[in-house]
């Protein structure tokens, strides 16, 4: 698939990995382009800038980055954030973010910027994505977040297949344990999948062969803003109450039942009243007296 849109679907002008041309040669290429496709290119960016002494923390091209950032973007139709660092910071601006690196949207304003977060992101979204614009000419529909909804409308819980083990309250308490080896759900042990919205749970990686949880660890939550950030990636960071099938099944089924039996008995009481209410008097039998 990445074959495919390489050397198929789009013209991949630079990419200082890929590329055979170094240097100042590289660098003619990005400018030649820059001038050549004014207004009609996407920029697609790894990395964020960093801010403080004048960027000089990041130099590219003999350039700091947000310099060689800021120029390819003012004549670019759109942005792709490649990864957590571009759309989120990641952890070149994690606490206490001493080079002052900040994502691509703080510092491009002026432009439409398609995130795509993920540490890394996976590929076939990231071919999904230009697939998509090459085919139909037009960027796809974006979360409030500014993700391509098709692949992070969704939390890795909501297709997990663990999930049916947090709803029975089946959890790994201690690595290795009898529950991890029957593949229990992982919340307990710092999972972050009920929080995280990425599409490793439906696509997986490596070609639909694994992801992280089906491996035996946790979500880390990789693809939401400011990850790093929020403590150990081993903490039970959320509060989600989970529906407890085994241990509350009998308990949710007796209240159930008593709530019917309770409507059902204040039904029949107020249909009853109704028609003590409405019952008409019955004429008095002929033949005896009244």
């Amino acid at each position: 698939m990445i074959k495919d849109a390489l050397l198929s679907m789009i013209s991949l002008d630079y990419d200082h990995m890929i590329m055979a041309a170094a240097g100042h040669q590289a660098e003619a290429i990005l400018e030649e382009t820059r001038a050549r496709y004014k207004g009609g290119y996407v920029l697609a960016v790894e990395g964020n800038p960093p801010l403080n002494e004048g960027g000089m923390f990041c130099i590219d091209g003999g350039k700091p980055f947000v310099e060689k950032l800021t120029s390819m973007a003012e004549e670019s139709m759109a942005i792709v954030a490649w990864g957590t660092c571009a759309s989120w910071g990641c952890v070149q601006a994690a606490k206490p973010n001493p080079t002052g690196a900040v994502p691509i949207d703080k510092v491009i304003t002026n432009r439409p910027i398609i995130k795509v977060p993920g540490c890394p992101p996976i590929a076939e979204v990231m071919c999904g994505l230009v697939t998509f614009i090459t085919t139909f000419g037009k960027l796809p529909k974006l979360d409030h977040q500014g993700r391509p909804s098709m692949f992070y409308s969704e939390r890795i819980h909501d297709k997990c297949y663990r999930r049916s083990h947090f709803d029975a309250s089946q959890f790994v308490e201690e690595w290795d344990d009898t529950n991890a080896r029957k593949g229990y759900c992982l919340y307990k042990l710092g999972c972050k999948g009920p929080t995280t919205y990425n599409a490793c749970s439906a696509l997986r990686w490596n070609g639909g062969v694994s992801f992280p949880i089906q491996s035996g660890h946790g979500c880390l939550g990789c693809s939401e803003d400011g990850f790093w950030d929020k403590g150990s990636f081993y903490d039970r960071l959320t509060t989600i109450k989970q529906f407890g099938i085994e241990q509350n099944a009998d308990e949710i089924g007796m209240a159930a039942a008593g709530v019917v039996g309770l409507a059902v008995a204040a039904h029949a009481a107020v249909t009853a009243a109704k028609r003590l209410r409405h019952r008409p008097d019955r004429p008095a039998h002929k033949g005896k007296p009244s």
